[in-house]
């Protein structure tokens, strides 16, 4: 891609996502934590009603008479786009691959959180931390990160999202939203190789202390808010009848042939697709961790809208 292309790509995502972009979507993305902490804003006395906890001791001490401390709650979020580039987003049945879709999505997040006031930060991650650009904020920034997920060319093709998950929580010091990006693909969350038509969990993804990827979504959950978006293309849960077919596995290069004609393979591809999404489903319940899957081929905007105004009726209630 020449960079008057790259130029026209960014361009292009940024007239589709402002369009996105309103007012609910700005609110509906919050959803949980209204502000990341409280800044001391002054001392006064003590008034009939207030809280006692916030007696300022050494000073009602001092002065003979009680005063309490009042805070002042800081808005500021940092929002944190964790985004799968591993080989596997790249394939795409319909007119995009899952990573176009996944930079679409994250570029909306980004831009909704950019008119807040936000800052944003990105992750891209195979099996290994490919890039990581710490939270800040502006146009120019959130520009940037469209330009990294649309261009950056990742080192390696497999996928491990417990690595990924440790290193935020290393290197964020704060609470914040994490998005969480991907397809869910060879992890041993009931991960199986969509291109095998045959039960199994994929590769099994552990970071560097031994946690899987549901033991660390777990933990990051009680450190930050995370947001699982499940990207699926339908090709990966069906077969097309379309006769001798060589399906190759993206990450591991492993190749498989199978006759689509035949109505017991097809059946026995999407049987274990169904248990393989199943499976991964009651995992993420047991986390705790809010999750929306998307489908490729469907406007994600309505549903991601519907998903966080539900998310935060629920918080609220």
């Amino acid at each position: 891609m020449t960079v008057t292309e790259l130029l026209e790509s960014v361009r292009r995502v940024e007239v589709r996502t402002n369009r996105l972009v309103n007012d609910t979507m700005v609110g509906a993305y919050l959803s949980h934590f209204k502000g990341r902490g409280m800044d001391f804003e002054e001392l006064r006395e003590y008034i009939p009603g207030d809280d006692v906890r916030d007696i300022d001791w050494n000073v009602t001490h001092r002065l003979g008479r009680v005063f309490v401390k009042r805070f002042r709650e800081e808005r500021e979020l940092t929002a944190v786009l964790a985004v799968d580039v591993s080989a596997s987003s790249s394939f795409g049945s319909a007119s995009r691959t899952k990573r176009e879709f996944a930079s679409e999505i994250a570029a909306t997040l980004a831009m909704s959180a950019a008119r807040n006031g936000d800052k944003v930060a990105l992750l891209l991650f195979t099996d290994q931390v490919e890039l990581f650009v710490p939270p800040r904020k502006g146009r120019r920034h959130i520009l940037r990160l469209v330009r990294e997920m649309l261009m950056f060319k990742p080192g390696r093709r497999g996928t491990n999202i417990s690595s990924a998950l440790g290193f935020l929580n290393h290197v964020l010091h704060r609470r914040a939203i994490v998005f969480l990006l991907t397809d869910f693909l060879h992890t041993d969350a009931g991960g199986a190789s969509v291109s095998a038509a045959r039960p199994g969990p994929g590769p099994a993804s552990r970071n560097s202390t031994g946690r899987d990827v549901i033991q660390e979504l777990g933990l990051t959950n009680t450190r930050h808010d995370v947001v699982c978006l499940h990207l699926h293309d339908p090709r990966e849960s069906t077969l097309p009848d379309a006769g001798l077919l060589t399906v190759e596995d993206a990450e591991t290069g492993e190749l498989l042939e199978l006759d689509s004609t035949r109505a017991a393979v097809r059946e026995r591809f999407a049987g274990v697709n169904a248990e393989r999404l199943a499976e991964l489903d009651r995992a993420l319940i047991r986390t705790g961790v809010d999750t929306l899957r998307l489908n490729t081929t469907e406007p994600f905007a309505p549903v991601l809208q519907r998903f966080f105004e539900i998310r935060r009726g629920r918080r609220r209630g």
